[in-house]
């Protein structure tokens, strides 16, 4: 069977080009290269930038302020959104630089303001992986879409004035093979897991030259999930739980003209490929052992965390302009762009764009576009009141 082409498919949405000859098998082992020791992990979708805003700053999002895209990178940030009802969706054409014309990434999230403290949200993310061709030994052959989607449900409350929490419930399913029978006792099956994200946000209000500006920090723990198996035996695999912390920056240049800086750090929460030791962690151990696991120490510990920057300018709360700079080391990945996007804002209606920009040629993330489309709306009359009043 033709697995080796979807597995090469899925790894390019988590990693860049660098790293594809470390993809040895699905369990995460890594190649020949010693210099190399990829991180893999079943359905990298989850950590995809979905969202125009975010991917036009680099992929940031832990400290952003609060957006209706919020759950992809810290729900805690929904206790503080200004409106009561908001929605967006997202669209991504995926691998497009390589020529492929059938793959996407869709996000659609929304938010509901209970009241003064409380907000819930929810998010779809669908992965559509095109049309692949599977074969048994060249005997038979069948079309399959492979498909990947996640549901989430959040709750964010404020537990001060300045400082929120949330947790968020997940289901995901990943269908890489349909209803393939490979005639082994290993027929690939459809996975699916359970899983939460936990976040924290503390945002305040400060002066700086004389401006009004806020200061945030955030902190999210997102995909903490069973570990699932494609072929229904004990090649089991993580899900990409990530620790994300991060801080950002807003300022009043003048009425007119605002500046957001961010900066977030990421780290998964999954074991480091150990070639003496087939990984057979349990979700806790595996967790927790990622920041100690590493074969090659605390150099290779502090190579597994990414770094995530970025700028967004406003104008009147009306045009924006955003940059920034994503890096991953080379032995892990070796992710490293530079984005840029757009954004507009009218009434109720915002559009938000992006682009990506490898610091390498032939990288398949390449030229990728993002498009957002952002709702939202004043309170409808409704008084939402404080319930600690």
């Amino acid at each position: 069977m033709r697995a080796a082409k979807l597995i090469y498919i899925t790894a390019f949405t988590f990693i860049s080009s660098a790293a594809l000859g470390q993809i040895a098998n699905p369990s995460g082992l890594t190649g020949a290269d010693p210099e190399r020791n990829v991180i893999t992990t079943a359905m990298p979708f989850l950590v995809i930038s979905p969202d125009s805003r975010s991917a036009g700053m680099g992929d940031v999002g832990v400290a952003l302020s609060a957006d209706a895209n919020a759950m992809q990178w810290n729900a805690a940030r929904l206790a503080f959104v200004e409106n009561e009802i908001g929605a967006a969706v997202s669209y991504s054409p995926w691998l497009s630089n390589l020529g492929v014309t059938d793959m996407s990434i869709s996000y659609l999230s929304g938010y509901y303001r209970l009241d003064k403290e409380q907000v819930i949200g929810l998010a779809l993310k669908y992965f559509d992986l095109g049309n692949i061709f599977f074969t048994d030994n060249g005997n038979t052959g069948t079309d399959f879409s492979p498909k990947e989607f996640s549901i989430s449900a959040a709750y964010s409350r404020k537990l001060s004035d300045n400082f929120s929490a949330s947790l968020t419930g997940m289901f995901a399913r990943s269908n890489l093979f349909g209803n393939f029978n490979n005639n082994s006792n290993s027929s690939p099956t459809p996975a699916t897991a359970v899983g939460v994200d936990l976040g924290l946000f503390y945002t305040k209000d400060v002066l700086f030259n004389g401006q009004d500006s806020e200061f945030s920090s955030g902190l999210q723990i997102s995909n903490i999930a069973n570990k699932i198996s494609y072929s229904g035996d004990d090649n089991e695999q993580f899900l990409p739980i990530n620790l994300k912390i991060g801080s950002a920056f807003t300022t009043n240049l003048d009425p007119y003209n605002t500046i957001t800086v961010a900066l977030d750090f990421n780290k998964l929460m999954v074991p480091t490929p150990n070639e003496a030791d087939t990984v057979t962690a349990t979700l806790l151990e595996g967790m927790f052992g990622s920041f100690s696991d590493a074969p090659g120490g605390f150099q290779e510990e502090l190579r597994e965390i990414s770094i995530a920057s970025g700028v967004e300018y406003w104008y009147n709360n009306v045009f924006a302009i955003r940059t920034g700079y994503f890096y991953e080391h080379l032995s892990k990945g070796g992710r490293q762009y530079f984005t840029a996007g757009l954004g507009f804002r009218y009434q109720v209606l915002g559009l938000d764009f992006s682009y990506l920009i490898p610091t390498k040629q032939n990288n398949p993330l390449a030229e990728t576009l993002r498009f957002t489309a952002v709702f939202k709306f004043e309170n409808l009359g409704t008084a939402k009141a404080s319930i600690t009043e």
